[in-house]
């Protein structure tokens, strides 16, 4: 019996072997093939979902399908209007935290996203993942890459490093 379970164990290796997770750094270049841009993203395992830049975000019906279109919000922008089937509406908690006074509790406002499946490409590897629409203009990174998105690429965070996947090589 013993020496089966070795035995086992032995074929497991090579599977268990694949499941180490991809390093990346705290900010990396995703690109997004659908769109045809590459942009900088902020990889944040405090955020769940991952989040893009865009303004002018309208839904409306297609052949009987919800359908969301919208610009980007980055500041190498055009007037390029893209439309996606819609996946999902998303609830995301907005943090107020850091606004309320001292004396207030700390309070958490609801917004709904629109949510569609893009493909991205980190590194050299190529998922499709969730991305909820948001106006990002105001922070540092047009793209921001949550938990679930981290998941699909088998990804680790390192948040001392930068760039580490380099260029996308989709």
């Amino acid at each position: 019996m013993k020496a089966l379970i070795a035995l086992l164990a032995l074929v497991a290796l090579p599977a268990l072997a694949n499941q180490e997770p991809a390093l990346y750094g705290r900010y990396e270049y995703v690109k997004l093939p659908e769109i045809g841009q590459t942009l900088k993203a902020k990889m944040d395992t405090g955020a769940l979902t991952a989040s893009l830049s865009a303004r002018d975000i309208e839904l409306f019906k297609r052949d009987g399908e919800e359908w969301v279109r919208f610009r980007l919000a980055t500041k190498d922008a055009d007037d390029t209007l893209y439309e996606h089937r819609l996946a999902r509406i998303s609830k995301i908690k907005n943090r107020a935290d850091e606004l309320a006074d001292e004396d207030e509790a700390p309070s958490a406002e609801i917004s709904r996203r629109p949510v569609v499946d893009l493909e991205m490409c980190l590194g050299g590897t190529r998922r499709t993942v969730e991305v909820n629409l948001t106006d990002r203009s105001s922070f540092n990174y047009p793209l921001l890459i949550g938990a679930k998105a981290l998941k699909e690429f088998k990804a680790a965070i390192y948040a001392g490093h930068k760039f580490t996947a380099g260029k996308p090589q989709c």
